[in-house]
């Protein structure tokens, strides 16, 4: 059996675009099925809104008119339980939870 050499392997991978929409979505059992191929077939059949994309932006969405930093923050495993249990109570992201406290803390 004869495997492509290193230089091969680089070229095809490099005529090749690093991802596709297929890489994002998520299906069961990493199995596309005939109807999702179809659905996305029927999709750019269709055409997109080009403007429409280009609102949405990338990225995740803003919280507001300021930029925002992210700060890394170390916890012991029993803090973010604690953490998540409030999280999950109050149906609240982990960073959600955190901003809210530290509002409260601040008041």
């Amino acid at each position: 059996m004869h495997s492509p050499s290193g230089a091969a392997v680089a070229a095809t991978h490099l005529s090749q675009p690093p991802f596709s929409l297929y890489d994002f979505v998520m299906v069961t059992e990493d199995q596309v099925t005939d109807a999702q191929i179809q659905k996305w077939a029927d999709e750019a059949e269709a055409g997109y809104d080009v403007e429409e994309l280009k609102r949405r932006g990338r990225g995740r969405p803003g919280r507001g008119a300021e930029p925002m930093q992210v700060i890394a923050v170390r916890l012991t495993a029993e803090e973010i339980a604690a953490l998540d249990a409030v999280a999950e109570r109050e149906h609240l992201s982990r960073s959600e939870a955190i901003r809210r406290a530290l509002a409260d803390y601040a008041a």
